[in-house]
């Protein structure tokens, strides 16, 4: 990496973006006033609809894309990419806001903005937009690194002048003088603060940017210590898991991809920080060097891990919106790993740093594209999730216990639910185990895909002598999934005056009296809306005093009984009191 003084003898004046601008502090502090002002204000007034998200998105990405392009040579170049992408993330917004409750997985759309946009900028800084293919690799590389360093300052900046604020308040507090206390309570003050500290802090530092790329260079020494053990860490991980045969990938297949996801986009930060943006620049400590090769070289192993991680949790459950999702990141983890590989071949041990950089440009360029693409409603990824998972239904490959209803109703948005409306039409288990998830009121969270989401009717053992009991039981059972997440028996108590059935259900250890209606048994609506449960709780004991009345008395009650051992709770004490049932059998 070239020093300041340097990088300005290398580049026309005309395009020099180490220019000193004086003003800079001002405009972007003043700009940030308003920007912050007008999210605030819209966020409290709007925030809830798509419009107010399309606003206040638009004032957010503008102001900190202006934050890092504006500059007078080309103003007007800059503010047309300032709006542009301003506007881009607005309506990406609106989109996320408006189709939350019809398309699944928005947030991910937005996420894939929120990327497309953290490699716009350094992008544009470098003139890729006009250079093209031929954009310089040193001058992309030092913005990137510069720009998370401004970046950085300035929200370190943020947070230290809201300390020294409340610092303030607090001593002027000590006198009874409260305007500070005032001020950060009025309506719009907290963004419009934040937004002036964050742009005249970054004013500040983009005109000191030749003074960056030196901390930039002691950022990357610093990545560069930490790559060493990294590398050693990752060949012995390799080694382990190859030695074993991929065995942990099928026993830890919930957090298997993101850590081996994580430890690639780790691999390629670590490698790119000892192999800088020229091999002048580059370290010739040997150690560094070979820590460089083995994490270019694992990141490719490491992607094709998640990749089998995230097929065998799709071959497990099928498709799911956030599979979908993690199965793009694998893929574009394994085009770095590929274009790495390739590079390390082409290159050998002479010029692979150079391949390695032409690489970073030409995939920054095309996830830039991409990412703008999946972020745009094109693709619904809940109705391909819907048709997958209906096939497997549809195909045995899932039975109707095991099938996650509840991720139809709530995950794959309105292709999901009209799927599990068609499902409800039908007859049996499934359309009764359909028409239970319609009638959620929330997103439970209490089983896991491999139980189902659901309780089947083979599920629940019933102790009665009506046959109808267990459909009233599993009735209201399904009416309040989180129940029965293990073997569970319902116990008939009988049938109040007012059609009310009482029955006790007894989960493990513990029990819970619980009340279900008798009533349209064979209706549409077979959960019903929960009646209020009866639990069972010990009661406490009495406080001995001076005058209290201390006898032995003999008392016969009835006892749930598991395998001719009762539980500590009797039944009828269960039936009278609040709480629950928590000593279980002895």
């Amino acid at each position: 990496m070239m020093a300041g003084s340097e990088m300005e003898r290398a580049l026309p004046v005309e395009e020099n973006f180490l220019e000193d601008w004086p003003q800079r502090p001002w405009v972007l502090a003043g700009l940030g006033l308003l920007a912050g002002l007008a999210v605030n204000l819209i966020l409290e007034a709007d925030g809830e609809s798509a419009f107010g998200s399309a606003a206040a998105a638009f004032c957010f990405f503008a102001f900190i894309a202006a934050t890092f392009v504006l500059r007078p040579s080309r103003f007007k170049e800059s503010a047309i990419f300032v709006g542009g992408l301003g506007l881009v993330m607005g309506g990406i917004a609106f989109f996320a806001a408006d189709w939350s409750d019809t398309r699944a997985g928005t947030e991910f759309a937005f996420a894939a903005g929120v990327f497309f946009s953290l490699l716009a900028i350094p992008l544009f800084q470098a003139d890729c937009h006009r250079k093209r293919w031929q954009t310089d690799y040193a001058e992309t590389h030092f913005h990137v690194w510069t720009d998370a360093v401004s970046a950085g300052g300035a929200f370190a900046f943020v947070g230290l002048s809201w300390l020294v604020l409340w610092l303030l308040q607090a001593l002027f507090s000590i006198v009874g003088i409260e305007f500070i206390e005032a001020l950060i309570d009025t309506v719009g003050f907290p963004g419009a603060f934040m937004g002036a500290a964050f742009g005249g802090a970054m004013g500040v530092l983009r005109n000191q940017l030749g003074v960056l790329g030196t901390l930039q260079r002691v950022v990357m020494l610093v990545f560069a210590l930490l790559a060493v053990p990294f590398a050693f860490a990752l060949v012995i991980f390799l080694f382990v898991l190859l030695t074993s045969g991929g065995s942990a990938l099928w026993e830890a297949t919930d957090s298997a991809t993101p850590v081996l996801l994580t430890c690639a986009v780790f691999a390629f930060i670590f490698a790119n920080a000892i192999i800088r943006d020229d091999d002048e620049a580059r370290s010739s400590n040997v150690v560094m060097q070979a820590a460089a090769l083995v994490l270019a070289f694992c990141i490719l192993p490491l992607a094709i891990f998640a990749a089998i991680s995230t097929g065998i949790r799709i071959d497990q459950y099928g498709l799911s919106p956030e599979r979908i999702w993690a199965l793009i990141a694998v893929v574009i983890t394994t085009a770095y790993g590929i274009a790495y590989w390739a590079g390390l071949i082409r290159g050998r041990l002479a010029a692979w740093g150079d391949y390695l950089r032409r690489a970073n440009l030409y995939l920054a360029a095309v996830t830039c594209v991409l990412a703008l693409i999946l972020s745009l409603p094109i693709l619904d990824f809940g109705a391909i999730s819907t048709r997958d998972q209906l096939a497997r239904l549809q195909s045995g490959a899932v039975s109707a216990e095991e099938f996650d209803f509840t991720a139809l109703r709530w995950d794959f948005g309105m292709a999901g639910r009209e799927a599990l409306n068609e499902l409800a039409e039908g007859e049996g288990d499934i359309a009764d185990l359909a028409q239970a998830a319609l009638q959620q009121d929330s997103r439970p969270y209490y089983r896991t895909e491999s139980e189902g989401a659901l309780l089947a009717a083979d599920d629940l053992r019933v102790i009665s002598d009506d046959p109808q009991f267990r459909a009233i039981a599993l009735r209201k059972i399904r009416s309040e999934p989180w129940r029965c997440d293990m073997t569970c028996a319902a116990v008939d108590l009988g049938e109040e005056s007012t059609g009310i059935r009482r029955f006790a259900l007894i989960e493990g250890r513990n029990y819970d009296i619980l009340r279900a209606s008798t009533e349209n048994l064979g209706g549409d609506d077979p959960a019903l809306e929960a009646v209020a449960a009866e639990t069972a709780r010990p009661e406490l004991p009495p406080e001995v005093s001076a005058d209290s009345v201390i006898e032995v008395r003999q008392v016969t009650r009835d006892h749930l009984f598991v395998d001719g051992v009762p539980f500590q709770m009797p039944l009828t004490q269960a039936e009278e009191l609040p709480g629950s049932a928590e000593e279980g059998t002895q």
